[in-house]
């Protein structure tokens, strides 16, 4: 609310991610094991609001439906920023090149 009263939701991104699952009584926990499915939610920067992408699995652990990559959500990220990720490569010997949006070299 503060920065949309400022007038700086436009030009900020708002970033919250986390994991959460139901425990066995059906209360939310904090997950402290799950690394295949995880919550994330943005806002201002352009996001359009009110969309949900994906679903994890009846107990949270695992991502089941629409699956984002990591390289993905981080493209989108530097995307609403103004960035290209596509710029944002670097040589290293041998010739291969990475993109910081890409672990894996492109030769």
């Amino acid at each position: 609310m503060d920065l949309k009263a400022r007038g700086m939701l436009d030009e900020t991104l708002v970033i919250w991610g986390g994991r959460i699952r139901p425990n066995s009584d059906g209360a939310g926990e904090w997950a402290r094991s799950s690394i295949k499915g995880f919550s994330i939610w943005m806002a201002g920067g352009g996001i359009k609001g009110g969309i949900t992408h994906g679903e994890s699995d009846d107990l949270g652990y695992n991502a089941v439906k629409d699956i984002v990559h990591v390289h993905d959500l981080h493209a989108t990220m530097l995307n609403q920023l103004g960035i290209d990720h596509k710029k944002l490569t670097f040589k290293i010997s041998r010739g291969a090149i990475f993109r910081l949006t890409d672990v894996h070299a492109i030769w």
